[in-house]
Formats: C-alpha cells, structure tokens, sequence
C-alpha cells in the first residue's frame, strides 16, 4: 500500500534556531580557549531580549553578550522594524558552576573509563534514499531553506523576505518504501509590509514558483529526485495569507525544541534529548553523532539499505547499558549479529567516542542549523576571543561523524 511522510525544517532565524545558534557558538568560544571545558548552556530568546543560563565548570571566560549579538548580525536580526535587533535588544547571563558532584561522578584517573555525562538513550539511523543517506522529506525541506536564505542574502530578488521561515515536504511512497512523487510543500516565510494582502500573498506565492523552486531543483543532482517535482505537486505557501511579525518578537524560542529537524525529520526515532549548547561529555548529544556514524557506514557498506541503533547510558558509567538495532526487513544479516559486531567494531565509551569524532573542537556552531546529521564533512579555519580580547584561530574539522571511512572494517567482519 502506498503511503505519504512528512518531514519539516525551520531557518536560521526561526526563534527555536536562533537560540540553538547562539548556545552551540558560546560553547565553541569555550572549547576554542579550552578544549576540555563542561558547557550546558540554554538561550530563550523573545521580543527585545536574550537570557542565558545553564552551567559551565572552565579555566577560561568568553564575552556571551558579544557572542551572542554577533550570532544575530550574521542570522540578519539588524532591522528595527523585526521588533528583535543585534544592537539593541538586552542580554541576562545566568550561567553558573556546574555541579561538583556530576563532575566527580564522570571523571576518573584512567581517560578510558570516564563515566557518561548523564544518563541517555539515542539513536542513530540512515537510509539509502539520497546520497548522504538522509530521508529525502528531509533533505528537501531543509533545501528549500537554504536556498531560501541565500536569495535573502544575496538581495536582489525576493527583497521583501525577512529571517523567520519554515518548510514541510510530504512525499508519496510505494509499497516497496521508495520515494514516487512530491505529494505537497508547504512554505511560510516571514516579509516586509505590503501595499495590500492580496498583492503581497500573490507576489509571495509566484516568487516561490519561479525563483525558489527552480533554483532548488537546480542544486539536487540526481535526476530521479528532480523527476518527483511534478504538476500534481501541492503547495501551500503562507496559507494564513500574512507572515509579517516573526522571529522573537512573534514567537518565544529555547534551545532544543526543535530536536526531530536536527536528527532525521521524524524517520527512526529520537531518544528526546537536545544537542545544542552541551559539551561532549553529555552523551545524549555525542553518543547520538556517533549512532549516526555507525548507521551511514552500515548501510554505506551494504549491512542494510535502511537501520535504527539505539544506544543506552547510565550516568558515570563508561560501557552503554544496552544495543537495539531495527532493519526494517531490508537486511539479510540477522540484528544480533548486527549488535555483536557493531561492538567489535566501535569502541562506544564516551572518552573513545569524543577522539574518534574529535569532538573537543569548537565544532559546533556550524550543526546549530539545517540539521546535525547529513552535512558534508569538511575543514575550515574559525576565530575565537576570550573575555579579555585574546583572539585566536583554530582549524577545526566539521561533521566528522558522517565520514564514511569504516567500511572496510566493516565489510570484513561481515564477510561482504
């Protein structure tokens, strides 16, 4: 039987994001001046304010308030009119010591044996639908955001468009799980004032056929995907008929809530913890990149054309508590012998996670939007200051857990 999924994303300078952007950047700036900084920070973001909270045990300090405009002015909050502006708007720290007890509890004399951050349980999972081993719903949906933002910067088309936006795609399945048409796009985008409503939701909505779509079509290399744009495609583009106020002034954002467009748009399954603004030390953010890991070269190496792991830690304990592993019937390798493998394979304590990912560098701004999983992996140079001004520039390489670089092993354990 034939069947729809749904997948969403949300811009850079939806309110969720924008917090998600300014927690994982303060971390970066600690993990840049010291790599072995404990970082939990949450931002909640909302008209004409920012507060920040959370715990942070560190021998450096960096200028949050600063780091914190500076991620504003690059999202595009510099407009009076957005009613949330980088300059303007007031910024309350409430960060504080982490608790002693859960650093003594994690830490031990031998590196190998460092206890998990928290307790946890996360999952990984890829799929042999796109070429990063993402689900296609979400692949295209944060496509159409992206683009979207680059025609915003770029200011010579679509000038009206403002930083709050948000997608859905809806495609149409076969009975054999393979992708058969884009059943329906939905796209709000926030704007500038109009003349009229009816002038601007006409504009809007001929702007996003002829510019965007095409420019997105343009980007996806694989012919069989283009093919799934079709006449019967559905779109509902700003169907209230008006985006003006957004951002923070139109709506409250925290960190973490928007965890199911960081991970696999609501394909798999999500173990409920957020990402954004945690060291690696918390598992439910390292543990779940290297789930991923294990899942893309899984089925990069043919285990599986699609897989789930979930993985389990309790606090201070270094070994997982347990292994799941879910084929989805296209798999001829039996799942226990999956797991035995898997653990062969993969060292999965924390310590052993954080080097193989090289997690300890200031990695992080860059996941905050557009999805934690499914990005290239790359190296790129940042820059960094503390409290007192001392800059500094760091080589960091991005997305590590999703290099496909342990096939071999792989394929020789499983004989394939």
């Amino acid at each position: 039987m034939t069947y729809l999924f749904t997948s969403e994303s949300v811009s850079e300078g939806h309110p969720d994001k924008i917090s998600d952007h300014i927690s994982d950047a303060i971390l970066d700036h600690f993990l840049a001046h010291d790599p072995y900084a404990k970082v939990a920070v949450e931002t909640l973001v909302t008209t004409g304010q920012i507060i920040l909270s959370g715990e942070v045990n560190s021998n450096t300090w960096v200028n949050v308030q600063k780091i914190a405009r500076d991620v504003l002015r690059k999202i595009g909050y510099t407009k009076n009119e957005y009613r949330f502006h980088a300059e303007s708007c007031g910024i309350i720290s409430s960060i504080q010591e982490q608790s002693l007890d859960l650093l003594e509890g994690i830490q031990k004399s031998n590196k190998e044996e460092q206890g998990s951050g928290d307790q946890c349980i996360v999952f990984g999972y890829a799929v042999k639908e796109t070429e990063n081993y993402m689900p296609l719903s979400l692949e295209i949906s944060h496509n159409l955001l992206k683009e979207l933002s680059c025609i915003r910067n770029e200011g010579e088309k679509m000038t009206y468009l403002r930083p709050d936006s948000k997608s859905q795609v809806t495609l149409e399945y076969s009975d054999n799980k393979v992708p058969v048409h884009i059943h329906a796009i939905v796209i709000s985008t926030q704007h500038d004032e109009f003349d009229t409503k009816e002038k601007m939701h006409e504009k809007i909505v001929k702007d996003i056929h002829n510019i965007l779509i095409p420019r997105v079509k343009n980007n996806i290399l694989s012919k069989n995907i283009k093919k799934l744009f079709t006449d019967k495609t559905k779109y509902y583009i700003n169907s209230t008929g008006r985006f003006v106020i957004g951002g923070p002034h139109g709506d409250t954002g925290l960190t973490g809530r928007k965890i199911i467009v960081d991970t696999y748009g609501g394909r798999g399954s999500h173990g409920g913890g957020a990402f954004s603004g945690k060291d690696p030390s918390k598992m439910d953010r390292s543990a779940a990149y290297a789930a991923r890991h294990i899942a893309k070269n899984l089925v990069a190496a043919g285990v599986s054309d699609e897989i789930l792991i979930q993985i389990s830690y309790a606090v201070g304990i270094s070994e997982p508590i347990g292994i799941f592993v879910k084929t989805y019937g296209r798999s001829n390798i039996n799942n226990e012998d999956i797991i035995l493998n898997i653990k062969k394979i993969f060292d999965l304590r924390p310590y052993s996670i954080e080097k193989r990912l090289k997690l300890r560098q200031p990695m992080y701004e860059e996941t905050s939007v557009y999805g934690h999983m499914g990005k290239t992996p790359r190296k790129v140079y940042k820059y960094f200051s503390d409290i007192k001004g001392n800059k500094i520039i760091k080589k960091v390489e991005l997305f590590t857990w999703e290099k496909i670089d342990h096939l071999y092993d792989i394929r020789n354990v499983f004989n394939l």
